[in-house]
């Protein structure tokens, strides 16, 4: 592939380049917990790479809890607070990525379904802020994924046609809204979505270092 095709690069954030799908469920844990009800992998395929208000909904049905979404907002808030600054690390491969992408001259920009708030602190205590053109975040759409309008409207603010964008995801919701933009959705699975279908992706990856990456970019 030419590195011509490949004109920018759309990062997921959760689980992709950050170990904070793992940390969402040590949240969903105490926050289960405390209500003296264990967490369900099922339920946490469900509400990966949701957004917070279409997420927390599916717990609190799943679950048959009372609380409101505000609730379960403010309590997740509190535990990441608490959590995030010493559990914060870098998925394998991502920095040296992102110099690659630097050298190269290809832009690069995060897209997530998470709150602005959240992703301008996580991507500040990684010291990284100023590796992305910029950030999408739950505020800057009105349909989550697995529907496309994050990426095309990550296409349209790099100014490249989706078809010549790459998408790094790791969930099958996140590949979906890339595959159906009509961008290059390549799949970086982890130990929490390795069972997901990444349906349409150019590529299954084992990690943000796989070496096949490369042939994206020369």
């Amino acid at each position: 592939m030419n590195q011509a095709i490949i004109q920018a690069v759309a990062f997921d954030l959760d689980g992709l380049m950050f170990n904070t799908e793992e940390l969402y469920e040590i949240v969903g844990r105490r926050i289960v917990e405390r209500r003296d009800r264990s967490l369900d992998p099922e339920l946490v395929t469900q509400m990966m790479g949701r957004q917070a208000n279409v997420a927390i909904p599916i717990m609190l049905e799943w679950y048959g809890f009372t609380d409101t979404v505000e609730d379960i907002l403010r309590e997740t808030d509190e535990i990441f607070a608490e959590i995030l600054p010493n559990m914060l690390r870098p998925m394998p491969g991502l920095l040296d990525l992102l110099e690659l992408l630097n050298r190269s001259g290809i832009p690069a920009a995060v897209t997530t379904s998470s709150h602005a708030a959240y992703v301008q602190n996580v991507i500040r205590i990684a010291g990284i802020s100023h590796e992305f053109q910029f950030s999408l975040t739950a505020e800057d759409i009105s349909q989550g994924k697995p529907h496309p309008e994050i990426y095309l409207t990550a296409a349209e603010r790099f100014g490249v046609s989706p078809a010549n964008m790459l998408v790094l995801e790791d969930s099958e919701n996140g590949c979906k809204a890339a595959v159906a933009a009509g961008a290059h959705a390549v799949a970086v699975p982890g130990d929490h979505s390795r069972h997901h279908d990444f349906s349409g992706a150019k590529l299954i990856a084992e990690s943000l270092a796989d070496h096949r990456l490369l042939r994206f970019f020369t």
